[in-house]
């Protein structure tokens, strides 16, 4: 960002925890209902009504901590956070200030082969607010409309240190909790539903220097294009201010994506702003070692130990290893896929290219796709057996997304099975032979690539399905 200057990134990711009700009270969590009909007097802020706190919110949280080496206290409790806003109808949101159930942690990220690790200063459980929605984009709008369906979703706030300095660094940093938090089973993540949301506090500072500058919290990166985008932006601002003699305020901004830029929404609150106090109609909360413990004997394969197993059973790359684990649902494709099909280097190569290619294409998940496993490992020993060849299965790979048909029966509709009968072949070459008399002449004067060009004749002349090994074998014999 400038040799003069460095960056210093810390993000906050608030993950909706996958909970069928509310935290504090029995409405459906579900998505894309009808707006304000996910809501009752708990949720919508009625006077006098109480929370009843939901056991599984708890759950998810202590997993979350365990999976992210957290510390997980034995007592913890809610706190009132105090601030006026339309999609807010209490007047405060239930939140978790002194005492969070998780507290430190870390995870570790990799940049161009190196590793780095990103502390972690503790997570809370929290109540969701409702959602504005805006006529046109939250600059521009005239007016809004405020759905409280979302109000009372659990979040679980999950705060990092400022140990990023880099745009790149921060993306890593979300993509892996991302992938912690899908494995864990605790949050389906669809940043486009808003159940990962991140914030970013970004501030710039002479390098050499330990003191952090005045940073300002961009609001709300839905996508990770995003987040990079964004920070990049913002570092390259507060720079040109400082060369500009300009003081950096502590603010609140917001990403236009239309202008790819940070726009300014208010002046930074502090915590005392918040005026938090204990939350008084919920109970400080006991958690006890045995729990704990419990929860932690249930956890599921995490990426770490996922992306080394990859490694050492089936000698993966790291970089393989690292794409393959983004997401259980890859992961659980590729393990059934080698069950099958039992070449691993050969299922990584056509998942990270031919399959993510088309997934990418398409902005689908691998959980979308129309054939499983099993076909693929299908295809792939159909090439093995000569049935086809590699160039053939990328035709009907790509048959097999759109359809969701099996390669056999791909196959057999248009009737690509690769010529491998020498007979057939030997028939097909003589011809090309005959009509090229004087490519044949340069062949034998050394010209190698007139060998390429009589291949490509053959393929030609059996619309791409001879055998190519074969092919070359008996053309050469031939000549």
């Amino acid at each position: 960002m400038g040799k003069d200057y460095e960056v210093v990134i810390g993000l906050e990711v608030h993950a909706e925890l996958k909970t069928d009700s509310k935290i504090f009270c029995g409405c459906s969590t579900a998505f894309g209902a009808e707006p304000n009909t996910q809501v009752c007097p708990v949720c919508s802020g009625f006077p006098g009504m109480l929370p009843v706190l939901n056991q599984k919110v708890v759950e998810l949280a202590i997993i979350t901590g365990l999976a992210l080496n957290s510390k997980i206290p034995d007592y913890c409790k809610f706190d009132r956070k105090n601030y006026f806003y339309p999609d807010l109808p209490k007047a405060y949101q239930i939140s978790q200030f002194d005492l969070p159930i998780c507290m430190g942690g870390y995870l570790d990220i990799e940049i161009d082969g190196d590793k780095k690790r990103i502390g972690i200063t503790r997570a809370h459980m929290e109540e969701d607010a409702g959602k504005l929605v805006h006529q046109g984009n939250i600059t521009s709008t005239t007016f809004s409309l405020v759905d409280l369906n979302r109000s009372g979703v659990p979040l679980l706030e999950i705060v990092s240190e400022p140990d990023m300095r880099s745009a790149s660094e921060a993306r890593a940093y979300l993509e892996k909790l991302r992938a912690i938090l899908l494995f864990a089973g605790v949050s389906d993540c669809k940043m486009q539903e808003g159940s990962l949301r991140c914030d970013a506090n970004v501030s710039v500072r002479p390098v050499g220097e330990t003191r952090l500058g005045a940073r300002a919290e961009i609001k709300n990166l839905n996508s990770f294009r995003s987040l990079e985008r964004a920070i990049e932006f913002e570092a390259r601002r507060q720079i040109e201010a400082i060369e500009d003699g300009e003081a950096i305020i502590q603010e609140t901004r917001t990403w236009d994506e239309d202008k790819q830029a940070t726009r300014s929404m208010r002046s930074k609150e502090e915590a005392h702003d918040y005026r938090y106090f204990p939350e008084p109609d919920l109970p400080p909360l006991r958690i006890s070692h045995e729990w704990v413990e419990r929860l932690r004997t249930v956890m599921p394969e995490l990426p770490d130990q996922a992306q080394i197993r990859l490694q050492e059973s089936f000698g993966l790359p790291s970089y393989d290893a690292a794409i393959l684990t983004l997401t259980p649902e890859s992961l659980a494709f590729f393990d059934k896929c080698v069950e099958l099909y039992p070449q691993p280097k050969m299922v990584s190569n056509w998942m990270m290219g031919e399959l993510s290619r088309l997934l990418n294409q398409n902005n689908l998940e691998i959980s979308d796709c129309r054939f499983g496993p099993a076909e693929l490992a299908r295809l792939l020993t159909l090439i093995d057996e000569g049935t086809i060849s590699g160039k053939m299965a990328k035709g009907i790979f790509e048959d097999m997304f759109a359809s969701g048909k099996p390669p056999d029966q791909i196959i057999a509709e248009k009737g690509m099975t690769q010529i491998s009968d020498q007979d057939t072949l030997i028939k097909v070459i003589d011809e090309v032979i005959a009509a090229n008399p004087t490519v044949v002449e340069d062949y034998r004067n050394g010209k190698e690539k007139a060998l390429g060009f009589l291949v490509g004749q053959i393929m030609k002349a059996t619309k791409g399905q001879a055998n190519p090994g074969v092919v070359n074998t008996l053309l050469k014999e031939r000549l």
